[in-house]
């Protein structure tokens, strides 16, 4: 059996009773999951740069234990070059080998070098990780808060929620598939959820705009569905809210 266009219009504003309801369910959690989900994103994006910087830390003190090891090296073969010295038997041997000494000499120099910038990079990055470790220590404290707290808010409603979605489910069930999914594209794009609504002195009660007394009568007679001309809302007679309370 068909449904008349009332009984269309009490299924929507049935429905629509109950996903306020948990509309204000939800609402009593506040901003509380946008702040886990932003301190979640940002403990991430801590726990990345610290792993980087960690990263950046052992590559600088491998190429100290490189530099140095050069350093080792460079002593170790000026050392040899120092003792063919002593043996040479022409000017010739004598500026090859001379010139390797000076040549070892300049790498311990650039060595030197290098391990002094890296120290210093050593201690300023360093001084960034510590900072890092200070600031990721505190916003996983604040997480933990904030996750408890939502959990407490959400064990004492989500019975009740529940119960609600199960029931919004059912009357879901009852409304032909073209009105749900322009009930559900109305409720996404409206900033408060609703995409029905009553009148209410004489306006819409979604957008505050004033109705004709001519289209108020039609919208009393519920003999077709009516849209807000200005929001695009489905209104419907003040008197569902009435019915409505007595059977909810």
């Amino acid at each position: 059996m068909e449904q008349s266009v009332e009984d269309k219009l009490k299924a929507l504003f049935e429905l629509q009773t109950l996903h306020t309801q948990i509309d204000k369910i939800r609402q009593t959690r506040g901003e509380l999951p946008m702040e886990v989900s932003d301190l979640e994103d940002e403990v991430a994006g801590l726990e990345t740069r610290i792993q980087k910087i960690k990263s950046e830390l052992d590559e600088l003190e491998d190429s100290i234990v490189t530099r140095k090891n050069m350093i080792k090296d460079a002593l170790a073969a000026t050392k040899k070059y120092e003792t063919q010295l002593a043996d040479v038997k022409n000017n010739r041997e004598y500026d090859a080998i001379s010139k390797e000494i000076e040549i070892q000499g300049l790498e311990i120099q650039v060595s030197e070098k290098k391990i002094k910038e890296f120290s210093f990079d050593i201690q300023n990055k360093t001084g960034v990780y510590e900072k890092a470790l200070e600031v990721i220590t505190e916003r996983k404290k604040d997480l933990e808060l904030k996750k408890a707290e939502l959990e407490t808010i959400t064990a004492e409603t989500e019975k009740e929620e529940a119960s609600i979605l199960a029931k919004a489910e059912e009357a879901e069930k009852h409304i032909e598939e073209r009105l749900l999914i322009a009930y559900h594209r109305l409720r996404k794009n409206a900033k408060n959820g609703l995409a029905v609504v009553t009148i209410k002195r004489d306006s819409c009660a979604g957008c505050f705009n004033q109705i004709p007394p001519q289209r108020q009568l039609d919208i009393r007679q519920r003999k077709r569905i009516i849209v807000c001309e200005h929001c695009g809302r489905i209104v419907v007679d003040e008197g569902f809210a009435g019915e409505e309370a007595g059977t909810i």
